[in-house]
């Protein structure tokens, strides 16, 4: 009968279905086999060599499994692309140790020039502040009896002092920050530089 079926599909010109069922049957068909949907079952040509291989006919659960584990394998294999992109431009930018140190320096010295400017406006405003003491001497150091426009002067002047001091005190948190991250590189820097 399997002779039957091979020479009616050969002399037709269609493939030639073959697969083992579940019972460790060969099947053979012209068409695909029903009772091995569940597992790959080969196509082959009216000269026997393999067309293709059909894959297995999943239920929807078994194909939701399939393309979870599929996206989880394309991320994977996305994020270990990007990490070794990330490496090489890593490697080129910072070729040996000392390129590295000189830019920490250099990201370092930007910060440090920023929190003396704000020394410099704080050094300011303590000598306005000084200013505007001598002035509140007249009125026995009571604020409440000062005009308006030295009042307004000592607001503005205590405003300015605390945005200086937010100011030095998120250029601080921004200098760790910078060395956090070129020590985080450096210990990749070394193992990358280790592979050379």
């Amino acid at each position: 009968m399997l002779l039957a079926v091979s020479t009616v599909a050969l002399a037709q010109g269609k493939g030639i279905y073959t697969c083992v069922d579940s019972h460790g049957r060969r099947i053979t068909s012209d068409r695909p086999i029903t009772e091995c949907l569940d597992r790959e079952q080969h196509e082959l040509t009216s000269s026997g060599t393999l067309k293709r291989v059909v894959p297995p006919s999943y239920t929807a659960d078994e194909r939701a499994r399939i393309d979870a584990q599929k996206k989880a394998e394309e991320a994977l294999q996305a994020r270990l692309a990007e990490e070794k992109r990330r490496d090489r431009a890593l490697l080129i930018r910072y070729p040996n140790q000392a390129v590295h140190d000189r830019e920490r320096t250099e990201a370092l010295a930007q910060i440090d020039e920023v929190i003396s400017a704000v020394n410099k406006r704080a050094q300011t405003l303590l000598n306005q502040r000084k200013e505007i003491s001598a002035e509140l001497e007249f009125y026995q150091n009571d604020v409440s009896k000062a005009p308006l426009w030295l009042r307004r002067k000592l607001e503005d002047n205590e405003q300015q002092v605390v945005v200086q001091q937010r100011f030095v005190v998120e250029q601080t948190q921004e200098k760790r920050r910078v060395n956090a991250r070129f020590d985080e590189e450096l210990v990749k820097l070394r193992q990358l530089w280790g592979q050379k």
